[in-house]
């Protein structure tokens, strides 16, 4: 009896091994084959390790912290240097994941202004800025910035894949144009510039100045 129990065991060892050999091969096929699909995502996710960084324009700045943890949403934290006492840190929650941090005076009281863009999305593609103005070194003021969607004419072939620069005090967005219904590209791009400006219910919002494509036919 305890041969044939001995048996058994050596059996069902020698099977444990042959399936769990199988399952390994199994998966590595597996990863084979999702190996480039994944090589974009995974360079996307390098670019969102969490954020601990100081900016300034001379000697005042902010000090951004965010989690970055999800793609959904992420804790920011942001601390003023070289404003005065009384203008507080704030913390609030950014839809998607923070990838860029911009500053520069942008609604000319010769103190800078802080962006932050965000990428959200299925894949993280679709950008977005939280824009945070100074007011003489007095407070900290949120601007508005558009929904791309609002805008027929903006929208037309937008898939995301923002990038946002700062030209001469003004915001400047661009990304690649694609084929209406398709996924293929147009081989041009549209470029668009901002410029701060009051809103109509007393805050600040961001204004397009101008739109154009570029490159194509």
């Amino acid at each position: 009896m305890k041969k044939t129990n001995a048996t058994n065991c050596r059996v069902y060892k020698n099977a444990f091994q042959k399936n769990t050999f199988y399952l390994y091969m199994r998966n590595i096929t597996i990863l084979s084959f999702l190996l480039p699909a994944l090589f974009g995502t995974a360079s996307i996710y390098a670019q969102v390790r969490k954020m601990d960084t100081t900016v300034t324009q001379g000697n005042v700045g902010y000090h951004v912290w965010c989690n970055n943890k999800t793609e959904n949403e992420n804790q920011v934290t942001i601390s003023p240097k070289g404003f005065k006492e009384d203008v507080r840190d704030m913390s609030f929650f950014a839809q998607g994941r923070l990838r860029k941090i911009l500053v520069d005076d942008l609604n000319g009281d010769s103190y800078p202004d802080l962006l932050l863009c965000v990428y959200g999305g299925i894949n993280g593609e679709i950008g977005n800025i939280v824009g945070i103005a100074s007011s003489g070194n007095n407070s900290l003021v949120p601007v508005q910035f558009p929904d791309i969607y609002s805008d027929s004419k903006l929208r037309m072939g937008y898939k995301g894949h923002d990038d946002f620069t700062i030209i001469i005090g003004t915001l400047q967005q661009s990304f690649p144009i694609y084929k209406l219904n398709t996924d293929a590209l147009a081989d041009s791009t549209r470029v668009i510039q901002y410029k701060i400006v009051n809103s109509e219910n007393g805050g600040l919002t961001f204004k397009v100045l101008r739109s154009y494509d570029k490159g194509g036919n």
